[in-house]
């Protein structure tokens, strides 16, 4: 028994759904004219750089490819998203450049392409990722350790990031899939993990906490990718809703729910007028003028899923705040008709304090904002549940 689901064309309300979804889908199939089965990362001067297959980055645009392909039968892109897979295959088997992000990696190729095609070779693929992924899990901190030494003498063997969050769903689907609960059991103590350690009492996130990796102890947050150990990242918060969220969706596990519930309040809470979020909603009000559209589009799809595991009163709200957020992404941060610029969300910040890829749209950020337009096009199936 595979895991291929019957799919069908998407449908949605909102006509500007539909015109953002045609939108998406005409500027993807212009762009894969250059772009092809290679890894688009984050676009400069617009065109999008394209980054080593090892580079975190390398399932969103096969990703974005397989959903596009689910709601209009384009066979180019579902053919490109192939090649890309297959391309990933000398970096799961030379296996030195892999870390914590396989699950970003694969989920979005191989779990994708078993789930909508039944392919036996994508799941020996996934199943192979998820074995790397499970072997990271640091069994006293109950963690899932990030990255590897960047360079001789670093040791980083005690760092877990929140990231990660969005990585479990792979093991969760290793374990339906294979009928081996390990892999649950490792994804759920990571979880608990997050919820003990990661979120704060007002719903924040720490971007990373650092372990003793030995003992398990605690031993504090970093900023990372944040302003400061203790700001608030938004595309760190947005990882967490969407990330508690799912992992609730595999367990039915209550703390997740509440969590998750949590986090996407402080969310909604901070975000500007326009419905999308400063890159860090404690940074100084000097910085916050500066926007991640990919932590919107994140927590947007992330919201949606929320809505359909609480009350009719809370789904509401997180319904209509999901659809602001990618309709203002639609209307003020498109670059649809612009034949200069390759990427489909405008204003996207990477790595702030190494000032890296500021204001530009990045490919994670137009994966999430095309998988928010298949949510609410009521299209699926969704490749990390």
């Amino acid at each position: 028994m595979t895991d291929q689901q019957q799919t069908s064309a998407p449908f949605g309300k909102g006509e500007w759904v539909n015109e953002a979804w045609n939108q998406a889908l005409a500027k993807t199939l212009r762009n894969a004219k250059r772009i092809g089965s290679g890894f688009p990362h984050a676009s400069s001067e617009g065109v999008y750089d394209l980054a080593e297959p090892e580079w975190w980055t390398a399932g969103f645009w096969p990703g974005m490819l397989w959903l596009l392909y689910q709601g209009s039968g384009e066979e180019d892109l579902k053919r490109l998203a192939c090649e890309c897979e297959r391309k990933l295959d000398r970096v799961l088997d030379a296996y030195v450049r892999l870390d914590h992000d396989l699950g970003f990696m694969w989920t979005l190729t191989s779990v994708a392409s078993y789930k909508l095609t039944g392919d036996e070779t994508s799941r020996t693929r996934a199943l192979k990722a998820a074995n790397y992924l499970a072997a990271r899990f640091n069994l006293k901190g109950g963690f899932i350790r990030a990255w590897n030494p960047w360079y001789e003498g670093d040791s980083n063997a005690g760092l877990a990031i929140i990231d990660c969050c969005m990585n479990v769903p792979l093991l969760f689907w290793a374990s339906r899939t294979s009928g081996d609960p390990r892999y649950a059991h490792i994804a759920e103590a990571h979880m608990d993990t997050v919820v003990k350690h990661f979120v704060r009492s007002d719903g924040s996130a720490y971007h990373i906490v650092t372990f003793d990796p030995v003992t398990g102890e605690r031993i504090g947050g970093l900023g990372g990718q944040g302003y400061a150990p203790e700001s608030a990242w938004s595309r760190g918060t947005s990882w967490a809703i969407y990330g508690l969220t799912l992992a609730y969706h595999h367990t039915g596990k209550s703390d997740y729910l509440y969590a998750a519930q949590r986090v996407a309040n402080f969310f909604l809470s901070r975000l500007s007028e326009d419905h999308v979020p400063a890159w860090d909603f404690r940074a100084p009000l000097e910085l916050q003028a500066l926007r991640d559209s990919s932590a919107g589009a994140c927590a947007a799809s992330g919201l949606l899923l929320l809505a359909e595991k609480v009350g009719a009163e809370d789904g509401a709200v997180y319904r209509t705040s999901a659809e602001r957020i990618l309709k203002s992404l639609y209307e003020s941060y498109g670059a649809w008709e612009d034949p200069n610029e390759e990427g489909l969300v405008l204003h996207g910040t990477s790595h702030y304090p190494e000032q890296r890829n500021l204001d530009v749209p990045l490919i994670y950020g137009d994966y999430f904002f095309v998988e928010g337009l298949a949510r609410l096009k009521n299209g699926g199936p969704f490749f990390w549940e």
